[in-house]
């Protein structure tokens, strides 16, 4: 049996709960009152936590993996190891400053007070960029830190600014860039290990299913050859001949991202009859 400590509430828990899904992991959700669960396909114990504890109980020998976003990751600094990057629930760590401030250069930050709930990210920046600021913690809300009189500046979470905008904030310095991680401890024993990987391989399977597409079109055998090398797959396209005589069918996986910007070359190369298809799993 694996443990693995996952938020409870809040910004990772619905994408972390959907990823175990998809997973084919079947696990009851922790709710407003239950704390652990347990898999019935496969050997995985699930914790709910507060998501600033997940780091704390792995190095404390209560989980051996956890799935926490990377800003929760840097300001408790226990020592896990990052075994994957899941790609969900991105964001950045960033310094606000009031509208009217006139920011230019990161000397300017020189002298301020800045509210956090950040405290360990922000002291290694400054002191990485030689700035002397007042640190003051504070938890909730804290860009009305500079509303109320307690500091000049902010350092928290961004994800769209819209928030900044509200309270009259302005985003001038990004320091961290952050998405959702699995972490492991360092010690876990062979067996540990072992589950590790297939867990593992599972949430590749599905991380590497999102950003591909499989992609079937017909051609003529005479354009195949230039088709082929618009449309590369894992190794090369799948080509199959169709009943009608000089014609075939192509199947390869693609980037989504590529296909678009693909799609008129391999129109005017000849493809017809195109057709994109979701990938539910994919081991590469």
């Amino acid at each position: 049996m694996i443990t693995l400590a996952i938020q409870k509430t809040g910004r990772l828990s619905e994408h972390t709960t959907r990823l175990l899904s998809e997973c084919g992991l079947l696990v009851g959700n922790g709710g407003t009152t239950r704390l652990k669960a347990e898999s019935t396909n496969f050997p995985l114990r699930v914790l709910f936590l507060r998501d600033d504890d997940i780091p704390e109980c792995i190095a404390d020998g209560l989980a051996d993996l956890g799935i926490v976003g990377e800003n929760i990751y840097y300001e408790k600094a226990r020592p896990l190891k990052i075994v994957e990057r899941l790609g969900f629930a991105k964001c950045r760590l960033s310094i606000a400053v009031p509208k009217d401030f006139n920011y230019e250069r990161l000397t300017d930050l020189n002298g301020l007070s800045i509210a956090t709930s950040y405290p360990n990210i922000l002291n290694k920046f400054l002191k990485e960029n030689n700035l002397k600021a007042e640190i003051h913690e504070f938890s909730g809300s804290v860009e009305i830190a500079p509303g109320i009189g307690l500091a000049r500046a902010i350092f928290d979470i961004v994800s769209t600014g819209s928030t900044l905008l509200a309270n009259g904030l302005k985003e001038v310095v990004t320091v961290l860039k952050s998405e959702a991680i699995l972490v492991a401890a360092g010690n876990l024993n062979p067996e540990k290990t072992d589950l590790l990987d297939k867990l593992l391989l599972r949430i590749q399977a599905v991380q590497a299913a999102k950003t591909r597409k499989y992609i079937l079109l017909n051609a003529p055998d005479p354009a195949i050859e230039k088709i082929c090398a618009i449309l590369p797959g894992m190794k090369s396209p799948t080509v199959m001949p169709l009943a009608e005589p000089g014609w075939s069918s192509l199947h390869s996986v693609i980037e989504e991202d590529q296909f678009w910007e693909r799609i008129s070359a391999l129109k005017a190369a000849g493809a017809q009859g195109i057709l994109v298809i979701p990938i539910e799993k994919m081991v590469i």
